[in-house]
């Protein structure tokens, strides 16, 4: 009898069986459940990408099938209504103000077939002189210019004041100068000059070549202008900076080719933007020249330039400073600049910074850890064989 209740019956033994069976059969359904589960999920993500698509697309035939937009320049603004000018035909169209979007007169807008305002557009500026905005302000300041210092000031008095703090010039009722012109050699500094003002000032700071404002068709250079001075005022305070001004602003004349008139176009239009009609309230002139002889007297005249300062060759109290600035970072061995600026005589500072920077070269040569006055002398030898050879010629 206990024997027989030990011992499974056959009916017990194929249930159990049946249920290990239906066990196997959930494990495996579970497993395919997750699998059709991660399936939905890719096609979900898939037709998310598909409907991006789609929306897109749409997007694109709903610009297609819009009617294309004008534009149009506010000419004036009477009782509530807008006298538009159309850009190509030059027609005057009257039309209501919309209520939702402010206007001004000379403001771009686009208009629709109905030439009703949409949207106000921004000013347009030549892309040309959008990029001349210096957007990375050097890390360059008036000590790092040697033998300069009279000069310097006289650029802070004329550029840097009347930003930095206009209210000076208005207790004693003068009006603050607003354009100077530096000349002289190359490599005495100019360039560094002006680098050194727009770090200082933190204002909006255009820099050109007078070459970049002769362009190859009419009237380009002197578009170009008139949008460079246009951006400045937007942007004010801001400095102009116009470098080899030379270039642009030679003495007139007309040889019979569209080249030499087209120059003189971009001439005409630059005096008037220095000194014309249009106020330039916030915006300072800086310009460069290695050739003032050759500068047109209209430019020179009294009321343009303001102050026009001659920035020099250094003297041998200048070539010392101007060593000892460009040697500040560099491990020295005995060296007497007192000596190296009595030999240097009629070099540059970008000469003397050039013949440092040699020495420094002429040092690891050799294995050096220090510049010696040894490789300053091979560096100087290098730089007067190279002038024999070409005036211009700088160290390769």
């Amino acid at each position: 009898m206990s024997e027989a209740l030990a011992k499974p019956s056959s009916f017990e033994t194929e249930q159990s069986r049946d249920v290990l069976s239906l066990l196997e059969e959930v494990e495996i359904l579970k497993v395919q459940n997750e699998e059709l589960r991660s399936k939905l999920l890719d096609i979900t993500i898939e037709n998310g990408k598909y409907l991006q698509a789609i929306n897109k697309f749409q997007e694109q035939v709903d610009n297609l099938r819009r009617p294309p937009l004008f534009i149009a320049t506010v000419i004036d603004i009477v009782n509530g209504m807008a006298i538009l000018r159309q850009h190509g035909s030059n027609q005057e169209i009257l039309t209501y103000m919309p209520k939702d979007i402010t206007i001004d007169i000379g403001s771009r807008v686009a208009v629709n077939n109905n030439l009703s305002t949409i949207s106000v557009l921004s000013k347009s500026v030549d892309v040309r002189a959008r990029v001349m905005e210096l957007v990375d302000v050097p890390e360059v300041d008036y000590d790092v210019i040697g033998g300069l210092k009279k000069q310097i000031e006289e650029v802070v008095e004329t550029i840097e004041l009347p930003l930095t703090q206009p209210e000076l010039f208005k207790e004693i009722g003068i009006d603050p100068p607003s354009a100077v012109l530096l000349h002289g050699p190359p490599g005495t500094g100019k360039t560094l000059i002006a680098k050194a003002v727009a770090h200082r000032t933190h204002a909006t700071f255009l820099c050109l070549s007078g070459t970049e404002l002769v362009q190859k068709y009419i009237g380009e250079g002197a578009r170009l202008v008139r949008d460079l001075f246009q951006m400045a005022r937007d942007k004010t305070p801001s400095i102009v900076f116009i470098d080899e001004i030379d270039s642009v602003a030679s003495m007139r004349s007309y040889d019979g080719s569209t080249g030499s008139a087209e120059v003189n176009r971009t001439m005409i239009q630059l005096l008037a933007e220095i000194d014309g009609f249009r106020r330039r309230e916030g915006v300072k002139i800086i310009a460069a020249t290695n050739r003032i002889d050759l500068l047109d007297q209209a430019i020179l005249r009294p009321g343009r330039f303001d102050r026009i300062i001659e920035i020099p060759l250094p003297d041998e109290i200048a070539r010392e400073e101007i060593f000892k600035i460009h040697t500040r970072k560099i491990k020295l061995e005995q060296i007497d600049f007192k000596k190296l600026a009595k030999i240097t005589a009629g070099l540059s500072g970008a000469d003397i910074k050039a013949m440092v920077t040699e020495a420094g070269m002429f040092a690891l040569r050799h294995g050096g850890k220090k510049v010696a006055m040894s490789d300053i002398r091979k560096a100087q030898k290098k730089l007067i064989e190279l002038k024999k050879k070409d005036p211009n010629q700088m160290f390769a």
